[in-house]
This record gives structure tokens, C-alpha cells and sequence, in this order.
């Protein structure tokens, strides 16, 4: 019996998505052989790394003069690829709202001079700092944020506008909300939160920004290499691209970001509504800020907490314990999580209060 699955990552996928692969596993594209056989320099799979890089160019409008590349290492890995590819004048500005922000911002620091200039921890990472109130430093060679954070719950309303190129770690958001990647010198997203399972990482960069990585860069974390050799510098996460490449088709047959963000928008909703106006459950992010893909919720008593999270499990919902450093639960309702998934979560939630409070 499936389930319905509100882990932050690994995370949901499309019903349908996962259909299309079990009926091609064994056979891909006539091929005879699994898409997790076929050699990355097969016309077959070259087609399937093209495929999915058109459709996230179409999905975000991102501008041609804009590399898209996967590569592996997860967005973790990325936390030190930036620095290492645009870090020349030594000097790069981070405001840390949450858990990985904070360790890209430690990563940074191994490179250069990591500035932190916004910080939400004092607030136990509830909010987002006002982005007009930040001193951002001069010469600073880049300004990176983490546009939603998965662990306590927020997300940027607006985004900074500073003299720096913005950099955007969007793992568990990039495709719930319509951007302009103009605005942006660097886009990345781990894919096991909002696009596919676990192994590839999506960079969105600009290539005039890209062009002279650090002496010292690994070759495998150069981005311009990767981008000249369209991803297939050496053998990618196959499986993980093909998939993605699957749940992007999937994305523009519903109607693309635009529609999806309605949905999220609508889901969202329906959660936080129900949570405001309970007796039991409480959000404690800050209104404006409250993300529309991860929503961590309390009761106030941790033996109460664990047994709703062991009760959930039993009536198929599961996954909702919440992150070690904050406690309670969260539903991580990403773009794959149907909104029968999220009203049968609310009628659980009903129950529970009802049997609990």
C-alpha cells in the first residue's frame, strides 16, 4: 500500500513518474537494456541529459548566455564549488538562516573571508533578516543565500539586490516558485527534495561569472568544465538525471511553475490554516516568512509529539518527525505531494487534537 511520504529528502515523486519508470526499466527506449546500463556516451542517454536541460532552460526561462549543468556530490558538495569557482578577490558575503546556510557559510570561510552579514539564529532561525537593513561588503565577490530552509521552515518573500552576483542554493524549492534567473549569478538544488531521488545537483550559473576557477579547483568541481562537456565530463548519476528528466516532462504537462506554484500556494494554505486556528499545534516561523514546502509544527509536549509522529505512521502518513535540532514534527509537502496527501495529514491532525488536547 503506498503511502503518503512527507520526508524532506529523499523525498516524494509524481505517482505517474514512478509508473513510467517501471514500465521502461527494463527496457529503455527500444534499447533492450535498463536506462541504468546504458553507457553515459550512448546517443540513447546523451538524448535523455539534453532533454532535461531544455526543460529546466523552458521551466525557469533561464537566459542562454547561463550554463545548466548536473553533476554529483549533492548540494553539500556545492557549498565548497562556489567559493572554489568564483572566490577571486578573496571576500564573499553569506546570511546564515538555518542549518545549511550556516555550513555553507563555514565552507566559504576555508577559501576566503566568509562574511556573515545576516543572521537569524538568535530567533532560532524563524525568520528571514530584513535584506534592506544588511551592510553588504564592498568588493565582495559573491552574496550567497539558502532561499528556503528545509529544517525550521522559512523562506525568502523577496530576494537581495546587492552589487555582488547572487548565489541561491534552492534545493528544496526550485521549481515551486517563478523566478527570474536573471537575477541570479548562481542557481544550485540538490534533486532529492523537489526533483528526482538522490545523487545529482542542478547548477544554473553564469557562464561570464564561471570562466576562471580558483588554480586550485578540482577538476570535477570546475563548472566550466562541466559545462563544456555537457555534463558528461565523466560518467553523471545516470538513474538520478533520467528521473529528473522525467519529473520535469511531468512539471510542463501540468503547466509548468506557474501552476504548481498555485497548487503549493493552496496546500500550504490549508496546513498553516488548520495549525493557526488549533488548540494543539503550533508554527512558531515568523507569518511572512513561513515556507510553502516544509512546514515544521509542536504540540508543546515532546512525549505528545512522538506519539502523533508513531500514530501518523500508522495511519499511512510518515516521515513527519521533525529535524533533531528543532524537534516536533514537519510535513514537507514539495510539488510531488498530492493535496489529498495534505487534507488527509489535517484530518489526522483533527483526529489527534480531538483524542489529545
Amino acid at each position: 500500500m503506498r503511502v503518503y511520504n512527507f520526508a524532506a529528502g529523499p523525498s516524494t515523486l509524481p505517482l505517474e513518474v514512478l509508473e513510467q519508470a517501471r514500465e521502461e526499466f527494463l527496457d529503455f527506449a527500444g534499447t533492450g537494456m535498463s536506462v541504468t546500463e546504458i553507457s553515459h556516451r550512448d546517443k540513447a542517454y546523451e538524448a535523455i541529459v539534453r532533454e532535461a536541460e531544455s526543460l529546466v532552460r523552458e521551466l525557469l526561462g533561464v537566459p542562454q548566455d547561463y550554463a545548466v549543468i548536473f553533476v554529483q556530490g549533492g548540494a553539500s558538495q556545492q557549498f565548497a564549488a562556489v567559493p572554489l569557482n568564483l572566490m577571486h578577490n578573496k571576500k564573499a558575503d553569506y546570511i546564515v538562516t538555518g542549518n545549511f546556510a550556516k555550513k555553507a557559510w563555514e565552507e566559504g570561510k576555508i577559501y576566503g573571508e566568509a562574511v556573515k552579514i545576516g543572521d537569524s539564529s538568535d530567533k532560532t532561525y524563524t525568520y528571514i533578516p530584513d535584506i534592506n537593513k544588511l551592510s553588504y561588503s564592498d568588493g565582495a565577490d559573491y552574496l550567497h543565500i539558502t532561499s528556503n530552509n528545509t529544517i525550521f521552515g522559512t523562506r525568502y518573500p523577496e530576494f537581495p539586490k546587492c552589487k555582488a552576483p547572487l548565489v541561491a542554493d534552492m534545493s528544496s524549492e526550485i521549481f515551486s516558485r517563478e523566478i527570474n534567473v536573471a537575477d541570479f549569478g548562481v542557481i544550485y538544488a540538490g534533486a532529492q527534495k523537489n526533483l528526482a531521488p538522490a545523487g545529482v545537483t542542478i547548477v544554473i550559473a553564469k557562464r561570464s561569472l564561471i570562466q576562471d576557477p580558483l588554480p586550485f579547483c578540482p577538476t570535477m568541481l570546475k563548472w566550466k568544465v562541466q559545462d563544456e562537456n555537457g555534463s558528461l565530463y565523466n560518467t553523471p548519476p545516470a538513474f538520478s538525471i533520467y528521473m529528473a528528466n522525467l519529473v520535469l516532462r511531468n512539471l510542463k504537462a501540468k503547466g509548468g511553475v506557474k501552476a504548481m506554484n498555485e497548487v503549493d500556494v493552496y496546500k500550504a494554505g490549508l496546513l498553516y490554516d488548520f495549525i493557526d486556528n488549533s488548540k494543539l499545534y503550533k508554527n512558531y516561523v515568523v507569518r511572512e516568512f513561513r515556507s510553502i514546502m516544509n512546514v515544521p509544527f509542536v504540540t508543546g509536549s515532546e512525549e505528545l509529539d512522538a506519539k502523533f509522529v508513531s500514530e501518523a505512521k500508522k495511519a499511512g502518513l510518515v516521515s513527519l518527525k521533525g529535524h533533531r535540532l528543532v524537534g516536533g514534527m514537519r510535513a514537507s509537502i514539495y510539488n510531488a505531494m498530492p493535496v489529498e496527501g495534505v487534507k488527509a495529514l489535517i484530518e489526522f491532525m483533527k483526529k489527534f487534537e480531538k483524542e489529545n488536547a
